[in-house]
């Protein structure tokens, strides 16, 4: 059986294979089983090559958006192909997660759902409208991982809902340049108007005190998800939750960054290095191991 890549993907879908390069959830999955590996890695390639779909190009033509919602429910179809147990050789891993860890066909539908929702919305007026945006892009991937970790308690899901909500909140603060030349603006309009920040502010790159002022209120509120997931763990499942764990750190990571580089999003992409991810890898491993 083949392991499952974009590259397969693309094969099956007749179109270029994307350019990919290496993901913060790639370090956390290296501590689970081979088989939990082998499913939530497939997983995530498609997840990640269906959110692709979506951010391959910048301000897309309204023919472009359209091939992208042919694309989309291209992927729709297989998917639900898969749920109705019709063979498809070369998703056989997908389709042995899906049946292995009895996965939502749900959460699949929700997340193309959200991806189908980013190519025809690129503004966001309330916190609410972004937080519905952010559980089916982030939230849901939480929630099928967790089916393949394992879990007894269903307060689970709600740290898996809550840190999808964090670890989006903390993409869209790093990536607020890059989003405005894509044409995309996810901080929320009513905070941008309180903060006195406006939208060819941003388009500008203009790095001001209302700007500070602004990261620092959705920073805040990114931080306060952090603690809401962290608050539904119970001790009995955390070692399960290794792999959430270990993206839970390093994205927090993330966001202490941007507040240390005073909110300065503009001048250069604010990363963690590879070694401090491992660093943060092996210490969850050695915490779990020691202390749970």
């Amino acid at each position: 059986m083949k392991t499952l890549t974009a590259n397969i993907l693309a094969e099956i879908e007749g179109v270029t294979p994307p350019k990919t390069q290496k993901s913060n959830f790639l370090y956390s999955f290296s501590f689970l089983s081979k088989e939990k590996r082998l499913a939530i890695s497939s997983i995530y390639v498609l997840f990640d090559y269906i959110d692709n779909i979506v951010d391959s190009s910048p301000n897309d033509a309204e023919a472009v958006i359209e091939e992208k919602m042919k694309r989309l429910d291209f992927w729709e179809n297989k998917v639900a192909q898969l749920f109705d147990n019709n063979n498809i050789d070369e998703l056989e891993q997908l389709s042995r997660a899906i049946e292995r860890f009895e996965l939502p066909k749900q959460y699949f539908m929700t997340l193309i759902g959200g991806c189908r929702g980013d190519l025809k919305r690129n503004r966001y007026q309330t916190f609410d409208e972004l937080k519905q945006y952010c559980y089916q892009v982030a939230s849901v991937v939480g929630l099928t991982c967790i089916e393949i970790f394992g879990y007894k308690h269903e307060e689970t899901k709600n740290y898996a809902i809550n840190l999808g909500y964090a670890l989006q909140l903390t993409n869209i603060l790093r990536d607020v340049k890059g989003d405005m030349e894509r044409g995309y603006i996810y901080l929320p309009a009513e905070d941008m108007k309180r903060f006195g920040y406006s939208e060819m502010d941003l388009k500008n790159n203009v790095y001001n005190e209302n700007f500070i002022q602004l990261m620092s209120f959705e920073l805040a509120r990114a931080r306060d998800y952090y603690h809401k997931a962290r608050s539904f763990l119970s001790s009995t499942d955390r070692p399960e939750m290794i792999a959430a764990a270990i993206m839970d750190e390093i994205y927090y990571r993330l966001l202490e960054k941007i507040e240390l580089n005073d909110y300065n999003v503009f001048d250069e992409k604010i990363r963690v290095s590879s070694s401090h991810k491992l660093m943060i890898a092996i210490k969850q491993w050695l915490a779990i191991k020691l202390f749970v």
